[in-house]
């Protein structure tokens, strides 16, 4: 059945972060297609609720969407807008991402009270982070660093730089880009020192497969090489059946036509660390992200992912 594109529903996290990042897709399709009424839904996800738990322990990245594609498989939303890293490698088997949107920087960046970059904070500093990837990089670089668990929407998570007495907060700079609050950087924090999560600064929309006059309509909305970057990306993370309770990173960027594809596990503490790149061709995103977890795997991550997974990797 033909898809009225007269109105279209957008599923969203009621965060700041999330409106922006949906108010943008909305402006952006009622612009291309001026004869549509889009409309913005808030929907509160269990990672919503939670907030004073780590992720690592109460389910990770599904949190975030799960509540959102039960609005899609129920017909009461048409779109849903997700921040990339937030999706889990398996989907209902009606729904899938059709649009992944160019990508913001996806780096780490470093906010501090006195204006120290990374190299230059005091011994045993507070750290502020939720995120096992952040936290282990960040002991790997300096083992002498106190993280301090920290959930919480983005403006939550900076104030609570003052609030906890903390000296450093980590967070993606595709968000603080998005917001427009540049100012509060102190540092971006290149990849070689921390490795950013899968997707991130990504936007995916996700859909119903049946939907196909609406895929059609938004597909200006695609950037090939982002999709193509987070592809490799994800099909890594879905070989190391990683989510948010193993410190997983990955990063692709296309360069002279190739696809280069940078990967880490470590273990919680930062003491066990294993990273790789490898570089493939653009029509093989999938097979090559799978082929760097399995060179990570025969590096020594297997054995770190199967103490924290406490079974066997297949």
């Amino acid at each position: 059945m033909p898809f009225d594109l007269k109105n279209i529903r957008i599923g969203t996290r009621g965060s700041a972060l999330a409106m922006t990042q949906s108010t943008w897709v909305k402006d952006e399709i009622e612009a291309k297609l001026p004869d549509s009424r889009v409309s913005l839904v808030k929907i509160t996800t269990q990672g919503d609720k939670i907030l004073d738990v780590p992720l690592a322990k109460v389910g990770g990245k599904g949190l975030f969407v799960k509540e959102i594609e039960e609005a899609l498989l129920r017909g009461e939303i048409d779109l849903a807008v997700h921040s990339m890293k937030d999706v889990p490698t398996d989907l209902p088997a009606e729904l899938h991402i059709g649009i992944t949107t160019e990508r913001e920087d996806p780096r780490d960046v470093l906010i501090t009270q006195g204006g120290e970059k990374l190299g230059g904070l005091p011994l045993k500093a507070r750290i502020g982070t939720s995120s096992l990837r952040r936290s282990a990089q960040l002991l790997a670089y300096r083992g002498d660093f106190e993280i301090i668990s920290l959930r919480g929407n983005l403006d939550t998570r900076i104030r609570k730089l003052k609030t906890e007495s903390l000296h450093a907060v980590i967070v993606a700079a595709a968000g603080i880009n998005r917001m427009g609050i540049k100012d509060v950087i102190t540092e971006y924090l290149p990849v070689e020192i921390m490795l950013p999560a899968i997707g991130q600064g990504a936007l995916g929309i996700e859909l119903r497969r049946e939907d196909k006059d609406l895929l059609e309509a938004i597909s200006f909305l695609n950037h090939s090489e982002t999709a193509i970057a987070v592809q490799a990306e994800r099909a890594y993370l879905k070989r190391l059946e990683g989510g948010c309770q193993v410190p997983i990173g990955a990063f692709g960027e296309i360069r002279d036509g190739r696809l280069i594809l940078r990967g880490i596990v470590a273990d919680p503490s930062g003491k066990r660390l294993f990273k790789k790149d490898i570089v493939g061709p653009l029509s093989e995103p999938e097979g090559l992200g799978t082929v760097l977890a399995e060179d990570i795997l025969g590096m020594g991550a297997r054995q770190v992912l199967e103490e924290v997974y406490e079974r066997t990797l297949d």
